[in-house]
């Protein structure tokens, strides 16, 4: 790495001990660079300072945000504004018979094919997401729970890395799931689930792309703006997965029981024909995901705006 840029984002180095364009320290930034993991250094810049010379070098994650973000205020109130905002805009274009197109077909398809990859893959079955249709292996096999495996065992080493409970959490919940649903649950009740995961756990990846709104100050989820594009995707897949619920809820007719011409039966229908679901209890089950996601979705808004509202405080 040139001596002339930052470490981290490469930009060209100015007076002083942190990057003006990352916020990210040059002594750790080039620490984490060059080991990938939390380390001692010495930073002394002058007689004065070499009493305080150790400081421990942290990881990415760990960096504050008042030195990750470009301004403090302003992504206050974008914290508090993004998540309320778009779902109102998905809410608006539900409302439009055009709009609910548009956001099933832009945003919702896409969110609930991978929902049922998803499923598949800790369930132990291989899975291939289309823009229509998952592809679904028809009984477990090795190469899905082991490329599973895999990626969660590099996520725990990144957090071990970066001493990042964000990473260390996330992957120790994915590793806790995959032996579940992987070892402790029959290949009929997996299919079950993976049927039911197209908007099931369609909803979770939902609200996990708005939450991510919150994380990866240091990272291009922010310098390149794509949380927004996150945010904008997560809202309209909840709402318009939700929406076919909540009207089915008041109106059974509205349950989505249909059959495509080449003789696919719709989620819903397999859910009743194949695996023996009641009505009332395909409802309630999609009711009780969104009620939970939601729960989930206001805990951690409420913690990201407060974490901006505290970052946003003049320093005492």
């Amino acid at each position: 790495m040139d001596a002339a840029t930052c470490p981290w984002c490469e930009a060209p180095r100015k007076e002083g001990p942190d990057c003006p364009r990352c916020g990210a320290n040059y002594a750790k930034a080039e620490a984490i660079k060059k080991h990938g993991r939390a380390e001692v250094a010495v930073v002394a810049a002058s007689a004065e300072e070499a009493a305080d010379a150790q400081i421990f070098i942290a990881g990415e994650a760990e960096l504050d945000d008042r030195q990750a973000i470009d301004d403090p205020q302003t992504e206050f109130w974008f914290s508090a504004a993004a998540i309320p905002a778009m779902l109102l805009i998905a809410i608006v274009f539900q409302s439009m018979e055009w709009g609910r197109f548009v956001q099933r077909l832009v945003f919702t398809m896409p969110v609930h094919e991978l929902g049922h990859a998803v499923t598949a893959w800790l369930c132990g079955f291989g899975a291939i997401p289309t823009v229509w249709v998952t592809i679904t292996m028809e009984e477990r096999g090795f190469v899905a729970p082991a490329a599973v495996f895999a990626a969660v065992a590099w996520t725990l080493y990144r957090g071990w890395q970066l001493e990042s409970r964000t990473l260390l959490t996330a992957g120790g919940v994915v590793l806790l799931l995959q032996g579940i649903l992987t070892l402790g649950i029959r290949e009929h009740t997996a299919r079950s689930l993976i049927t039911f995961g197209g908007d099931g756990v369609g909803m979770v990846l939902a609200i996990l792309l708005m939450g991510s709104f919150f994380f990866g100050k240091a990272t291009q989820l922010y310098k390149g703006s794509l949380r927004w594009g996150f945010v904008a995707i997560g809202a309209g897949a909840f709402v318009d997965i939700n929406a076919t619920w909540w009207l089915a809820r008041r109106d059974p007719s509205e349950i989505p029981f249909t059959t495509r011409d080449n003789g696919m039966e719709s989620d819903a229908l397999r859910l009743v024909n194949e695996f023996g679901w009641s009505e009332a209890a395909l409802v309630n089950r999609h009711i009780l995901a969104c009620l939970v996601c939601m729960a989930l979705l206001a805990l951690v808004y409420a913690w990201g705006v407060r974490r901006a509202w505290l970052s946003a405080q003049p320093k005492s």
